[in-house]
């Protein structure tokens, strides 16, 4: 079980799977690696990847301390670059991941050779917000209720009713780490928060293809336009009807084209 080490001391875990060029998948808020695992080893397939746990999820370090920032996740990811070996890389982060692939973009272009961005923003006055009807949703005190709320952004009505809810081991892994402790679910959700990259964005240089659905509410899809007219030449591809976890539901329609686009590299 491979570590790094953060420029603070924190121990990050991560995961190689796979061979071929090196792709980073970025999990969101309060999630570890378990984010990408409905969809992995698709990309495995074709590349290394490299998955890791957010500092205060999963196997890693969890500081109760304020280091914790979309700015400091993205040099957590290249402390993890940098233990394993792989000088450039392919990146595709989603929701609070693609916030934090958006810093490892604009401030080491060096690092990232194509980018993608899924079901994410730009942050800060630019971005557009959740309504705040999601906003109390997630807010409320009974922790079934937030679970249901949470199921109903990330998926589609149609593909929940096919899913048993309530079956033992039955696992949604975009829903949060359950290990977290609260203290750290507050530093992911206010470094979420305090994201603004919007000044930074024109600064990529990666080819990139901003992804999203066209019902996700939980992250509103107006931001992809933003995204994709703030970054050089940037792409856009819309997964219709699909909510937050499009790359998880909507896989049949989603995996492909991002593992085109991937497959277009200049990486040697």
């Amino acid at each position: 079980m491979p570590f790094a080490t953060a420029d603070d001391g924190v121990a990050l875990h991560y995961q190689l799977h796979g061979s071929g060029e090196p792709l980073v998948l970025i999990a969101g808020q309060s999630n570890n690696h378990h984010w990408w695992d409905p969809v992995r080893d698709d990309f495995a397939a074709r590349f290394t990847v490299v998955v890791l746990d957010h500092r205060g999820t999963g196997e890693s370090d969890r500081p109760d301390t304020d280091t914790y920032s979309t700015p400091g996740f993205a040099r957590d990811v290249l402390a993890v670059l940098d233990h394993a070996g792989i000088g450039c890389a392919h990146v595709y982060g989603t929701s609070m991941g693609g916030r934090v692939a958006q810093w490892l973009a604009a401030d080491h272009p060096d690092r990232v050779d194509r980018l993608v961005l899924g079901c994410t923003s730009p942050g800060g006055p630019h971005g557009v917000e959740r309504g705040p009807e999601v906003r109390r949703a997630l807010t409320q005190a009974d922790p079934d209720a937030v679970r249901r709320a949470l199921l109903t952004l990330m998926y589609t009505p149609a593909w929940l009713a096919g899913q048993e809810l309530t079956a033992p081991g039955r696992e949604f892994h975009t829903l949060g780490d359950p290990t977290m402790p609260g203290y750290a679910r507050r530093r992911h959700l206010r470094a979420s928060a305090r994201h603004d990259a919007w000044d930074a964005l024109p600064r990529i240089k990666a080819p990139t293809l901003v992804v999203h659905g066209t019902d996700d509410v939980f992250n509103p899809a107006a931001n992809a336009p933003l995204l994709a007219g703030r970054i050089p030449d940037a792409r856009t591809l819309l997964v219709p009807g699909a909510r937050h976890a499009y790359f998880e539901e909507f896989a049949d329609a989603a995996t492909e084209p991002v593992l085109d686009f991937l497959g277009q590299s200049s990486l040697p």
